[in-house]
């Protein structure tokens, strides 16, 4: 070699910055490979794991030391061959923009790096970028964008240089199993991947392995070829047309390859097109869980499956997986003349790829003779357009065009019932639905619209309606005794469609013996009278079954009015039948438990009144004037338990008392006596108030069964005009003095029957001649929107009004009273003389 050629290798060799080992040669032939970078590491390790496998023992840990080294070694003379390639091409790219020699080239590679800080391979993958303008450059533009601008620290270990890499020996490569394995090698295995499965889509959208690394050979065996409809990972992706993660596979249980080497290992699957569409899938495979797919990620695996893509439409045999480079496509003369012979409506539709490559739209290639368009064009004004430009509204979301869209990626046929295919005609929607089915046939779509028959639709419909109401038909001709029954019939009569059906002379033999004579009359007002007549029967079917009929049948006459056939239908109204029997059982005991209830209402409220009348006379006492108002509830059903009592013990002193149980009825009436009655007979004792209420809550805890009530009681002493009182639960009294009105506080005071043992609170007040003291229920106070402070200030706004006398004081509050409830209420008032 001259030496000025020696000096020029040697700067280009340097401006690459190819790594060596030591004593290597910058490149060494290995037989049968000229130029191979790395042979001598690679013979060298298979020399040293021979020598291996004979060494001593005191040289094993020698020559292991030597196989790692020149495995390392084999490793970076593969990467030095691979950025090689980059560099190669780089330094083209730039003798085209510069118009310089290699050598020059070469220089500027090398002078531009060691400005940029950078190595020259990662400076010619930037090159690269440049010029190419593709998938791959996008992705290295936004990692430079995320990166702020600055440099990866270790710029060949870009993602950019990485799929680049992978993108050189993918174009290098003779077959898929060597693609598959430079994914692996190159960029898969640096996120973590431990296999790579590439999968070709065949036209009945089933699966073949086009290639794989890292499976065993037993695995590819066995996965080489995956029927259509097979739920595998590979065919998610295909089913969704996105990048699909599955996280474990031993939880969603679905098969793909290697799974049993790695039961809870994750898979990550990308659908592999061009144009629109899906020729293969990617799927990469990880021992454990996948990595989080951040966008960046993404983006690099769509990249890969994209390089995937192009290979396997450059190796595909099959001319159906290839994107067709012009809108007449094969086949498609075939698929028109097919489409010409079948019975129903069809449109053969071929894609409208943009300048991207990408699938925009499809051109409507052929309709055929039984198809008619929506709006009523004619054929010509349709073939030939664009199938978006003639029925817009195919592509709203989830519409027709979506379904197209489906077919056109996955080659999965696609059905879909009551579909609508609506067409724009001077802005009114013209909208036919109709049964779709569509199918891939090589690039073409071929879209059936089967129209319903409008006869067989209501016949459809009638079959329908039969079944939902149990209705049988059926037509028996008096000429010829031919009897017809549908199908429904037939199961009305627990008979098998086979059967003999039942002639109408002989139905009387199948009909419970009770409705024999009502079945008769039905037959002699058709048969004979020629008139319409229905009858119901109790059937006795063969299975042992009884059923409820309702059969309605009327005469055929011809014209001189013969009868020549009977037509009518059948109905099951078991269900109406044992319903108005159910429903006639629950109106006999309602009506029963009405009277009772009413009995038990009347004798309440006779109770109540013979106890506490509604307006009994004033009682005039010595020093005291007290009138009483009870206002019964306006619903009888809701006779409660107020009660009041007014009497004079022995010792001179008035017993005045207000309480209301618990409920309404019968129960609360008697309860309401007996607290009544108890107070009476304690009071004679001379004990007071906080203790009457003590003893008249142990009567009601012990003594009844689950009473509660409350009360308010009050001993009077006309000498001193002291009012001695307690309350247990109940409202407090107010009092009347002049033109003001004040409730009493609020004294403690549980409720009666709550508990056993409870003390009440007793308080005295001092009243003075001309006071009207009131006590009363919470019916004269309770509303059910307003809060009881509200209604208490009302009662006392009422009961300051000034009255002409006792009595009509009490009437003006019940008048005005602001209560609500329906609930019964009890007024007492003292009037102190």
């Amino acid at each position: 070699m001259p030496d000025s050629t020696a000096r020029e290798t040697n700067g280009v060799e340097a401006s690459l910055d190819v790594r060596r080992t030591p004593g290597t040669p910058a490149t060494q032939e290995t037989p049968g490979t000229p130029g191979t970078p790395g042979a001598s590491a690679r013979e060298g390790l298979e020399s040293a794991v021979r020598a291996s496998a004979t060494a001593p023992s005191s040289e094993v840990g020698r020559l292991a030391a030597t196989v790692q080294r020149l495995r390392e070694e084999a490793l970076a003379a593969q990467e030095d061959a691979d950025g090689r390639a980059l560099i190669e091409l780089a330094k083209g790219i730039l003798v085209g923009r510069l118009g310089c020699g290699p050598g020059e080239a070469s220089r500027q590679l090398a002078k531009l790096a060691e400005q940029a800080n950078t190595t020259a391979l990662a400076l010619a993958v930037d090159i690269i970028n440049q010029a190419a303008r593709d998938h791959v450059s996008e992705i290295a533009q936004e990692f430079l964008k995320a990166a702020d601008g600055e440099p990866d620290a270790d710029a060949e270990a870009a993602p950019a240089v990485r799929l680049r890499a992978v993108e050189s020996r993918m174009l290098a490569a003779s077959d898929s199993e060597a693609v598959a394995a430079a994914l692996l090698d190159n960029a898969l295995g640096a996120l973590g991947a431990n296999g790579v499965a590439i999968w070709s889509v065949g036209p009945d959208s089933s699966l073949a392995l086009a290639g794989q690394a890292g499976f065993t050979a037993e695995d590819a065996d066995r996965w080489r070829y995956v029927p259509p409809e097979v739920a595998t990972c590979a065919r998610l992706a295909v089913t969704n047309r996105d990048l699909t993660v599955v996280d474990c596979l031993a939880d969603s249980g679905i098969p793909t390859i290697g799974r049993r080497h790695h039961p809870n290992g994750g898979r990550v699957m990308v659908p592999a097109g061009t144009g629109g569409r899906i020729i293969g899938v990617l799927e990469m495979s990880w021992p454990g869980s996948v990595p989080p797919p951040s966008l960046p990620l993404r983006r690099q695996l769509e990249a890969l499956a994209e390089l995937c893509a192009h290979t396997l439409e450059d190796q595909a045999p099959d001319p159906a997986l290839r994107t067709p480079p012009v809108p007449h496509l094969a086949g498609v003369a075939e698929l028109t003349d097919l489409a010409q012979q079948l019975d129903d409506p069809v449109l053969v539709l071929t894609p409208s790829l943009d300048p991207a490559g990408q699938l925009a739209d499809f051109r409507i290639h052929h309709a055929n003779a039984r198809f008619a368009d929506p709006a009523g064009r004619p054929n010509s004004m349709v073939i030939g357009a664009p199938f978006l430009e003639a029925y817009p509204m195919a592509a709203e979301d989830h519409g027709l065009f979506s379904m197209l869209e489906r077919v056109y990626a996955t080659g999965e046929p696609f059905q879909a019932p009551h579909t609508a295919l609506t067409a724009i005609v001077d802005e009114v929607p013209l909208t036919t639905v109709a049964d779709v089915r569509i199918s891939r046939h090589g690039s073409a779509l071929l879209l059936i619209w089967k129209f319903e028959d409008e006869t067989a639709r209501l016949a459809t419909l009638l079959q329908h309606a039969q079944r939902l109401g149990r209705v049988g038909g059926f037509e028996e001709s008096s000429t010829t005794g031919e009897i017809s029954w549908n199908g429904q019939l037939f199961a009305l009569f627990g008979m098998p469609a086979t059967a003999s059906p039942v002639p109408l002379q002989e139905l009387t033999s199948h009909v419970h013996p009770h409705d024999a004579n009502s079945v008769g009359r039905f037959l002699r007002t058709l048969l004979h009278k020629l008139r319409e007549s229905s009858v119901d029967f109790r059937l006795n079917r063969a299975d042992g079954i009884v059923r409820h009929i309702r059969m309605v049948a009327e005469p055929v006459l011809d014209n001189h009015g013969r009868l020549i056939a009977v037509r009518g239908a059948c109905q099951d109204i078991s269900s109406q039948h044992w319903t108005e029997v159910a429903l006639a059982a629950t109106r006999d005991q309602l009506a029963d438990s009405e009277a009772e209830s009413a009995d038990r209402t009347k004798l309440a409220l006779q109770l109540q009144q013979a106890i506490m009348p509604p307006a009994p006379a004033p009682l005039e006492v010595p020093g005291i004037r007290i009138a009483v108002r009870y206002r019964p509830a306006e619903s009888h059903s809701l006779v409660g338990g107020d009660w009041y009592d007014s009497v004079v013990l022995p010792d001179n002193k008035i017993l005045i008392s207000v309480g209301d149980v618990a409920g309404h009825g019968i129960q609360a009436a008697t309860g309401m006596v007996i607290l009544r009655n108890a107070l009476r007979g304690l009071a004679v004792t001379g004990a007071g108030p906080a203790q009457l209420l003590t003893w008249l809550n142990r009567v009601a805890h012990h003594l009844t069964s689950h009473l509660t009530a409350t009360a308010v009681c009050g001993i009077y002493d006309p000498d001193t005009r002291s009012l001695r009182w307690a309350r247990a639960g109940h409202l407090p009294p107010v009092l009347v003095r002049g033109t003001q009105a004040r409730s009493f506080s609020m004294t403690s005071g549980l409720l009666l029957g709550a508990l056993p043992d409870v003390e009440f609170e007793e308080e005295e007040v001092q009243l003075e001649s001309e006071d009207i003291l009131l006590m009363y229920t919470d019916g004269l106070v309770e509303r059910r929107d307003v809060s009881v402070t509200d209604s208490l200030a009302q009662l006392l706004a009422v009961a300051s009004r000034p009255a002409e006398s006792l009595e009509r004081h009490l009437d003006n509050l019940l008048t005005y009273s602001a209560s609500d409830t329906d609930d019964d209420t009890c007024l007492i008032g003292i009037q102190v003389r």
